[in-house]
């Protein structure tokens, strides 16, 4: 019987990580910060800045993402620049080696911020050629495994990403989500002052945390709002006890129809007390089940910060950040339930109103961490919501 790993490549000289596809092909380089395997969906985003933000922010759980822009890490790391209190990606695959930081917020160094948080890190990689892999043949499954003695088990790796099921039917919100319900009461970071805190909020808002980003709620908070975060599992009997003027869904990772599960009995209930609703990015896709539309797994997904979308009302286009794998199946939305944005990349759909009712949301990062300001407008819409109708009370 012949060996299996006889077809696998031998390491070249000095490859201390590696990044394996269950068809067997390799990608070899340098290893950095934590050391040992790691599975996951393989993915790129177009980011030049916000390195820090991508890694932490919860939407990419299950993903090992490729970063286009070459010089990662040359700005180090911070304890702000936070997204989530730990990073949730698989690993990242970088092209340059990571620099000592040259920024003055720094704190520390990417690769130690990495080892301190158990990621696993590839550098030396072309990551143009990996970028044009996953786009041309779409999002696949694999390892990428750091042993900083160069003893690595690429036939191990591969059998992994054979045996990995793959993020669609995969419910990854429970994994990210709060595990109580608590309050937030941060505002947006501003040169100078850093954080600050709302002190004077107008309006009740509950937020359901399918994994949110802590920037989402800061716009939430600078815009005038006493936010209460639950968790994505919370029913409509406890989102409701907390008398909210507004509910906020939010972003996170994995396939919207296993999460719409439990989600979706939660939101129609939710619908029907006629309460201002916003959703962003997993919300957006829950809403539009809730709604009795359908969603789709896209051939490489959508992520970076600048990708760019039209407002079919106003024919504004917007430069928007971006990070999700699947996508409402825009054909699928019922009668009473409008597509407000489209992407100007693939046509895909970017947002959904609701006929006479104040319900929205955008398949878009509004918060723009990292990102474009572009979209802060749609904050200030939701409030716009919840004050008419609380007028209307």
């Amino acid at each position: 019987m012949s060996d299996p790993s006889a077809s696998l490549p031998a390491p070249p000289a000095g490859a201390t990580a590696a990044l394996v596809f269950g068809d067997g092909s390799v990608v070899w380089g340098r290893g950095f910060g934590a050391a040992g395997v790691r599975v996951g969906e393989v993915c790129f985003n177009t980011s030049m800045t916000g390195y820090q933000e991508i890694m932490t922010d919860p939407s990419y759980a299950g993903e090992i993402i490729t970063f286009t822009f070459p010089h990662i890490g040359n700005v180090g790391a911070n304890e702000e620049d936070l997204e989530s209190a730990t990073p949730v990606a698989r690993g990242l695959v970088v092209r340059m080696d990571v620099t000592d930081p040259s920024n003055w917020r720094a704190s520390r160094h990417l690769d130690a911020w990495l080892k301190s948080h158990d990621v696993v890190g590839l550098s030396g990689v072309d990551t143009r050629r990996l970028t044009r892999r996953v786009r041309d043949g779409g999002a696949e499954t694999g390892v990428i495994v750091h042993a900083p003695d160069g003893r690595l088990d690429i036939a191990a790796a591969r059998a992994e990403a054979r045996a990995w099921p793959g993020l669609e039917g995969m419910d990854l919100a429970r994994e990210v989500s709060t595990l109580q319900t608590y309050r937030w009461d941060e505002t947006r970071w501003a040169l100078g002052r850093g954080y600050g805190r709302q002190t004077a909020p107008r309006h009740r808002v509950v937020a359901i945390d399918y994994g949110a980003k802590r920037n989402i709620l800061r716009c939430l908070a600078s815009a005038g709002c006493e936010v209460t975060v639950v968790p994505a599992t919370a029913s409509a009997e406890a989102i409701l006890a907390h008398r909210p003027d507004g509910i906020f869904l939010s972003n996170g990772p994995g396939d919207p129809a296993a999460t719409g599960a439990y989600a979706v009995p939660v939101l129609r209930t939710l619908i029907d007390t006629g309460t201002p609703i916003f959703g962003i990015c997993l919300g957006h896709q829950l809403l539009a089940l809730a709604l009795g539309g359908r969603t789709r797994k896209m051939h490489h997904g959508h992520r970076g910060a600048n990708h760019p979308v039209k407002d079919l009302a106003t024919g504004r286009v917007e430069i928007t950040s971006q990070n999700h794998g699947f996508a409402v199946d825009a054909d699928s939305l019922p009668t009473g339930v409008q597509v407000s944005h489209v992407s100007l990349f693939d046509g895909s759909n970017e947002g959904l109103t609701v006929q006479d009712r104040p319900i929205f949301s955008v398949q878009y990062h509004p918060e723009a961490s990292p990102g474009p300001h572009d979209s802060h407008y749609l904050f200030e819409r939701f409030v716009a919501d919840i004050e008419a109708a609380k007028a209307d009370r």
